[in-house]
């Protein structure tokens, strides 16, 4: 295992070597009106994903507005590695961009967790507001100075997230004992052991052979990503607790972005908010469609009580430090 992580360490790096070295910018020769960028943009979720169209919708409008000085790629299913992957080679300052999460971002600044926490907001609608609000931006500026991550936009919703199971779950005590897929970030983690089951963090890609294999009992995702990784051949229910908002970012290297043109970063500030709410719509749209598609195939989808989840939840806001105050806050923003 020590040699297979050392082999895709070395991997890791020789991308992030190739996309520093002919993506920047700042190495390519000057075409007519200025140096030329690439941005490859990547994320687990299939072709089929909204967050796969909303990064094609991404691309079409910044070529035709940059009149193609910036070039996107975008790779689906894993094609640049996991989530985590991704995200490393974005701060080590390669031309990437990945659609990644509140709670693994929270890792370097802990308040921007307070989004992925258990029912922090109940619809897309609320994230949205929060995320536009003056109070995240002081956040996902701090990500930019002190980290590296430049937030492009924060608005592409995945959907809300429910248990995958192949046993029938009414209330928390149902999960007890259960291994359920959730990614490591630590909100995630404890949300998943505060209604009672035993977290597990796997990568995506290993989740449908993990349950198939029975290394784990579950998981827990949105629908659009259930329905992508055909995770309905391998559990027979899905319960809607609606525990997580999937509300996510577009982040990419903040040295990377400092080298285009004022005019390019307002472009991509604008074209990223627009492809996120398209994305957003879409998976909104979808997803009774997908329900349907899960039934057919099987899948037996309930309706539950949230009310015991979310007092199962509720302890996970004191086990984190400051998560009580942010909840306040976040409540504040929400009222006005």
């Amino acid at each position: 295992m020590k040699v297979k992580n050392k082999l895709f360490s070395w991997a890791v790096l020789f991308l992030v070597g190739i996309a520093m070295t002919f993506g920047g910018g700042t190495t390519e020769a000057k075409k007519e009106g200025g140096p030329s960028f690439k941005l490859l943009v990547g994320m687990v979720v299939t072709e089929n994903d909204p967050m796969f169209k909303g990064a094609m919708e991404l691309k079409k409008n910044v070529e035709a507005r940059t009149g193609g000085k910036i070039q996107i790629e975008v790779y689906p299913s894993s094609q640049l590695g996991d989530t985590k992957d991704m995200q490393e080679q974005v701060k080590a300052g390669a031309n990437i961009a990945v659609i990644t999460d509140a709670a693994r971002l929270a890792e370097s600044v802990p308040a921007i967790g307070i989004l992925g926490a258990p029912y922090i907001v109940d619809n897309f609608e609320q994230g949205r507001k929060l995320v536009t609000s003056p109070l995240f931006k002081g956040w996902t500026d701090e990500l930019a100075v002190k980290h590296g991550y430049r937030v492009l936009s924060f608005n592409w919703y995945q959907g809300a997230r429910h248990f995958l199971t192949n046993k029938p779950i009414r209330t928390p005590e149902d999960l007890k004992g259960l291994r359920i897929r959730t990614p490591g970030a630590t909100v995630w983690q404890e949300t998943i052991r505060a209604m009672g089951a035993s977290p597990t963090a796997l990568a995506w890609a290993e989740v449908y052979p993990g349950i198939q294999q029975k290394v784990i009992d579950g998981a827990e995702a949105q629908f659009p990503a259930v329905v992508g990784a055909r995770l309905y051949e391998v559990i027979k229910f899905i319960t809607k607790t609606g525990h997580f908002q999937l509300i996510t970012p577009l982040v990419c290297s903040e040295t990377w972005f400092k080298k285009l043109p004022k005019e390019y970063q307002d472009i991509l500030f604008e074209e990223a908010l627009k492809a996120g709410d398209f994305a957003s719509k879409l998976t909104i749209d979808g997803l009774s469609e997908n329900e349907r598609f899960m039934k057919s195939q099987g899948v037996t989808i309930s309706e539950v009580d949230i009310a015991p989840f979310k007092k199962a939840c509720d302890t996970v806001y004191d086990k984190i430090q400051g998560y009580r105050a942010l909840k306040q806050q976040v409540e504040q923003v929400l009222a006005n």
